[in-house]
């Protein structure tokens, strides 16, 4: 899906108009839903900033946007192969059915793909076993990495601070 069709999709999803997504990332009234068409068309591309813009309102992230070009099976298919190249992922077969895996021993990005994955997997099973409704999976997806609890995402201090609390600690002893 191209980013158009994404504006479109999580637009619809959030029950608004062109003209009021527009007027809300800042587009005059007269020409919001024109402006808006012209991005959900593909006739335009959105700058980072508006990207940015549109995906606050649509309560997403920028990233659920500006999602590769999936929208034929050729598209989808070479997106997979670069994805194998970069991740890792490979495609097997289990029991008669195939099967995308994950090859953790391709580096750094397997690994961090693997895990996501598996984050990705335990939202699935609480949907699934009605531990989350529908609506809470879809906010952990479209606003992924932001509500992924199964990692730590540790906030580093300034350097400033660190200091003054190692300064602290030596006065203690």
């Amino acid at each position: 899906m191209a980013i158009g069709e994404r504006i479109s999709f999580f637009r619809n999803l959030r029950g608004m108009t062109q003209k009021y997504l527009g007027m809300q990332v800042g587009f005059p009234e007269k020409s919001a839903d024109v402006r808006l068409a012209q991005y959900e068309t593909g006739t335009r591309t959105p700058k980072a900033d508006m990207t940015a813009a549109l995906a606050n309102m649509l309560d997403v992230s920028p990233s659920a946007l500006s999602v590769p070009d999936i929208d034929s099976y050729i598209g989808l298919m070479h997106t997979l192969f670069t994805l194998e190249d970069r991740y890792g992922l490979k495609v097997v077969e289990c029991d008669g059915e195939v099967h995308l895996r994950v090859d953790v021993c391709k580096g750094k990005y397997a690994d961090e793909l693997s895990r996501s994955m598996i984050a990705w997997r335990e939202q699935a099973a609480k949907l699934e076993a009605g531990k989350i409704t529908q609506e809470e999976y879809d906010r952990w997806r479209y606003r992924y990495p932001e509500y992924d609890t199964t990692r730590i995402w540790a906030k580093v201090p300034p350097q400033q601070l660190s200091d003054w609390l190692v300064d602290e600690l030596k006065k203690d002893k």
